[in-house]
């Protein structure tokens, strides 16, 4: 795998880790992205203050002083994912998914096997329950159909239930999906989706921000939420209890400032969809138009993100 210096650099301050604190990550990847922002870094300075800046700040400069354990755990981590194939993004890159870039707490790098296009900046996050009833997995395949054929990219997480319903019927219907990864991009969680992951690699994309060679953890599941909520226009939530993970999603995206969509029949059944519908700003839907008309243009998304930048810039 080719890889510029600044991304190996980026890679070693990820790879910090003292008396089991780290420097936090989407703090790297805010910091990297203003000018001269990486090399502060390097020089144990950090631009943001508050309680996570400090600590992160005193574990970076204690960390910066074990450069090549650093650099040898990087090294080990790419040479795994060479070995299936994956590429490495940053947000050093300007190939970084624009959607994501949005969002505050994005990861400073991802590894992709497959390809990311520009036009999958037109995408909706399909989720739900891996417990999922026959009229959900009925109800997500219809949402992914459809949205695929009206050219939007599906995206979900993998597993079990809705999400590997929404992948197979995009893939079936001809159409572009993306699977965010709750492990490395070394790794299929859970191990019977494997054949559906190689397949979601050719006809889209399998995304992972964890090390290559990450087991799944009891943490890495809500961060990949994050991420599918980031790479997103928006959420529909097909079929999800109070206690899941689509729930959480569904929160994130709003603090994200995307769209939630949650299907009619749960928020018919579930007290938590009606108060999100009611007082939080999500959208009750029917029908796949009532989603697509919310979905803005690659290019929009894209002048959104350079005004963004110029804001922060013109603040420093």
């Amino acid at each position: 795998m080719t890889t510029t210096d600044a991304q190996r650099r980026l890679l070693a301050l990820c790879a910090i880790r003292i008396d089991h604190e780290s420097v936090d990550w989407s703090l790297i990847a805010r910091e990297a992205q203003f000018p001269g922002g990486l090399d502060a870094l390097w020089e144990g300075k950090v631009q943001e203050v508050g309680t996570t800046a400090d600590v992160s700040q005193r574990v970076l400069r204690r960390g910066l002083r074990r450069v090549d354990e650093l650099y040898e755990r990087v090294d080990a981590e790419l040479a795994a994912a060479e070995m299936v194939g994956a590429r490495l993004i940053t947000v050093l890159d300007d190939d970084y998914p624009t959607n994501l870039r949005l969002i505050p707490n994005l990861p400073p790098f991802l590894f992709i096997r497959g390809e990311v296009r520009d036009k999958d900046t037109r995408s909706v996050a399909v989720v739900g329950t891996r417990e999922a009833s026959d009229a959900g997995i009925r109800r997500a395949q219809r949402m992914s159909k459809v949205l695929v054929e009206c050219d939007v990219t599906v995206i979900s997480g993998l597993a079990r239930g809705i999400d590997t319903a929404a992948h197979r019927a995009a893939i079936d219907s001809g159409g572009r999906t993306i699977a965010v990864l709750g492990t490395g991009i070394t790794r299929c969680y859970p191990a019977e989706n494997r054949e559906l992951a190689e397949e979601i690699a050719i006809h889209g994309a399998l995304v992972s921000q964890f090390w290559p060679t990450r087991s799944p953890a009891r943490d890495t599941f809500p961060r990949r939420n994050v991420v599918t909520s980031g790479l997103s226009q928006g959420t529909v939530v097909i079929e999800a209890s109070s206690t899941s993970g689509a729930k959480m999603q569904a929160r994130l995206a709003l603090e994200h400032g995307k769209k939630v969509f949650l299907i009619q029949s749960l928020v018919t059944d579930q007290k938590w969809a009606q108060t999100y519908v009611q007082k939080r700003g999500a959208i009750e839907v029917s029908d796949v138009e009532e989603v697509t008309r919310h979905l803005a243009s690659p290019d929009r998304i894209r002048r959104v993100q350079e005004q963004r930048q110029q804001l922060t810039l013109s603040l420093l």
